[in-house]
């Protein structure tokens, strides 16, 4: 295997070691349940209070706000779920085409049990009319579920004025923002949103924990029942990963503007090089607004699943724009919304860059990125579909 060169930051970040640092004497001498009288305990209740002021200082929230938990996923369906127990009368919710699995899967199994879904569409270039969204409210709208920022595209919605209508309309708000959190500016106390989902390992943290942002105004029904998390969420705390995501609050926050704009322009040029270097290839989304890491782009004529596995042999890790499932690529559902065909979403690669991408990172990937795209081209039979390698 060759150097490793990790553009898939929108997947999982590796742990910065100050974060590392800072969990590691929770996993050592300091294993107290936060929940225990003794000093142990209290040292541990202590670090979970000042991880919660920090992911709080992050996002514009008050620490009372963040509520600790696995993950996104988590965070999500426990928002949705609160949001529809507080209104069992209300059998509609609203989410978008283009929404992460978290909420898609969770939206078909509660068609299943009787609500209505409105999958709201979104333009070629991936974004979202917020005049539609309004129009798609009614009495009966129990919560409206919307993505801040893509995953695949890194596209972001327009989350100040779809939070205007929904605190007009008098409908709960909850936005997925763990692809936005540390990447883009986020004040959510002037926001005026019910909801929040976050995740850690998109911030340099461990996997396995995550928070939820509920709106101190808000009415909020658990998910899982039990006295921790002031009774918002039952489980004893994760507290050595809860400290490493305050860390990473923290570090995110210190450096959010001037790492945005060095890692967009790293973005820009990568972009801009490999559009002038290979014919027929195109970015899939608008160009703004959007994170300043991601570059969804489709290389027409190859199979985008063989070309991870020629890049997995260069070191190069990147994500296709659609998921691998026995041994064949489904479309990306995001792309395929906003009207890329099917052939060409399966054409189609996520790069996302991070903190620790570097110039010379770029310089090689636009080596190795052409040169495997020449080669998976010049095996396709004439007038045939590209060709598929087995790992």
């Amino acid at each position: 295997m060759s150097q490793l060169l990790y553009l898939d930051h929108n997947a999982t970040t590796p742990i910065d070691p100050d974060v590392r640092d800072a969990m590691l004497p929770w996993l050592e001498n300091e294993f107290g349940n936060p929940s225990s009288v003794y000093s142990l305990g209290r040292r541990a209740a202590a670090a979970l209070n000042s991880a919660r002021e920090q992911v709080a200082s992050l996002v514009g929230a008050r620490a009372s706000e963040i509520i600790f938990n696995s993950c996104g996923t988590e965070a999500t369906n426990t928002a949705i779920l609160s949001a529809i127990a507080i209104d069992p009368d209300k059998r509609h919710i609203i989410t978008s085409s283009v929404e992460h699995s978290a909420t898609i899967k969770l939206c078909e199994y509660l068609a299943t049990r009787g609500y209505e879904i409105t999958w709201l569409p979104v333009d070629s270039g991936g974004q979202l009319d917020p005049d539609k969204l309004e129009t798609s409210i009614t009495n009966d709208t129990a919560v409206v579920s919307l993505l801040w920022a893509n995953n695949e595209t890194g596209i972001l919605f327009p989350v100040e004025e779809i939070a205007a209508i929904t605190t007009r309309k008098k409908v709960h708000l909850h936005l997925d923002a763990v692809q936005a959190a540390g990447k883009v500016p986020i004040n959510l106390e002037e926001l005026g949103v019910q909801y929040v989902s976050l995740s850690a390992h998109k911030l340099y943290a461990p996997k396995g924990v995550g928070a939820l942002y509920v709106n101190r105004r808000a009415r909020f029904t658990p998910l899982f029942r039990g006295s921790q998390e002031e009774s918002k969420r039952g489980g004893t705390q994760n507290v050595a990963s809860i400290v490493a995501f305050g860390k990473a609050a923290e570090l995110a926050e210190a450096h959010l503007l001037m790492a945005a704009e060095r890692i967009a322009k790293l973005r820009d040029r990568f972009e801009q090089d490999l559009l002038t270097m290979i014919e027929g290839v195109r970015r899939n989304g608008t160009d703004e607004p959007r994170l300043p890491n991601t570059s969804n782009l489709t290389f027409t004529g190859i199979e985008a699943e063989t070309a991870l596995l020629l890049f997995d042999k260069e070191g190069l890790c990147c994500s296709a724009g659609s998921a691998c499932s026995s041994g064949s690529i489904n479309p990306s559902h995001v792309l395929t919304a906003m009207g890329v065909t099917r052939d060409e979403a399966r054409s189609s690669l996520r790069f996302s860059l991070g903190r620790t991408t570097t110039d010379a990172d770029i310089d090689r990937a636009l080596e190795i990125i052409p040169r495997i795209i020449a080669k998976l081209r010049a095996l396709q039979p004439m007038g045939g579909s590209p060709v598929r390698m087995n790992a």
